[in-house]
């Protein structure tokens, strides 16, 4: 396929108009259908392409979508980079509603996701130690802090399988770990991404308290979350378009695109 864009954006709940003058292009996949079509639109230089990761009618639930098929359509589409931003819910006080988080951890908490393409012949052992890009990490919080936006430069997300939110003892347990932010989504795409030698990057924005501040608000409701989301959008927007147009054609200061060939004994 020609390279339909080098810019890759996944959107979540109550993000689904992301780019104006667009064309839509159907995806089919070795590992099945993905969420939806590709629609692909221009920020500055760059050919961006947006995936509703839940459909673009909300149907598909967190534990339900089929990743691989969503990041390998990016990757064939020609993406050298994808964007992951997300609704997330914070487990600190410090972190509030409306607040940003760019995470530089995962918690991997979530169960039976399809969560690597590789399946042999070839033993191949990625490490996570990293995941995000560092390059576009550094960007996305310069950027965000010129815009004004509260922005938390370092964050672990820890991720559940959904649909149903944490207990009020399970999201205690992840707040005693230390850990700043909950989400259903973010593992495996931003992992399956740099497994596909693209540079990833969450960007977390805060919805709402998790349950495990215990006590000292009440738990949470989907309602809330969309209502704070929509709230921020503008800001989201915002934050995406100028650092796209910031982000350099090739990406030489990191090394995610060597990611297979450093994995593979």
């Amino acid at each position: 396929m020609e390279n339909l864009a080098d810019i890759g954006v996944f959107g979540g709940s109550g993000f689904y108009k992301f780019l104006d003058d667009i064309k839509e292009v159907p995806m089919d996949t070795p590992y099945g259908m993905p969420s939806d079509s590709l629609f692909i639109g221009k920020i500055g230089k760059h050919k961006v392409a947006f995936m509703p990761r839940h459909n673009r009618n909300h149907n598909i639930l967190p534990h339900l979508i089929n990743y691989r098929a969503n990041v390998w359509a990016m990757k064939n589409a020609g993406c050298k980079r994808v964007i992951s931003p997300c609704a997330a819910g914070s487990l600190q006080k410090h972190v509030e509603p409306g607040h940003f988080v760019i995470c530089d951890q995962f918690v991997d908490w979530t169960d039976g996701r399809k969560s690597t393409f590789f399946e042999g012949p070839i033993v191949t052992h990625p490490s996570a130690a990293e995941t995000y890009c560092p390059e576009m990490r550094k960007l996305a919080i310069e950027t965000a802090k010129e815009l004004g936006i509260t922005v938390h430069e370092t964050g672990t997300v820890v991720v559940i399988n959904g649909p149903r939110f944490s207990t009020k003892a399970e999201s205690k347990f992840f707040t005693n770990q230390g850990w700043e932010v909950i989400n259903m989504t973010a593992f495996p795409e931003a992992y399956l991404v740099k497994e596909m030698d693209m540079c990833p990057l969450n960007i977390s924005l805060i919805t709402d308290y998790d349950a495990g501040l215990v006590g000292d608000v009440p738990p949470v409701s989907h309602h809330e979350v969309i209502e704070v989301f929509n709230n921020n959008v503008a800001n989201l927007k915002k934050l995406l378009f100028t650092m796209i147009e910031k982000l350099p054609m090739e990406n030489n200061n990191c090394d995610c695109a060597n990611t297979r060939k450093n994995s593979q004994l």
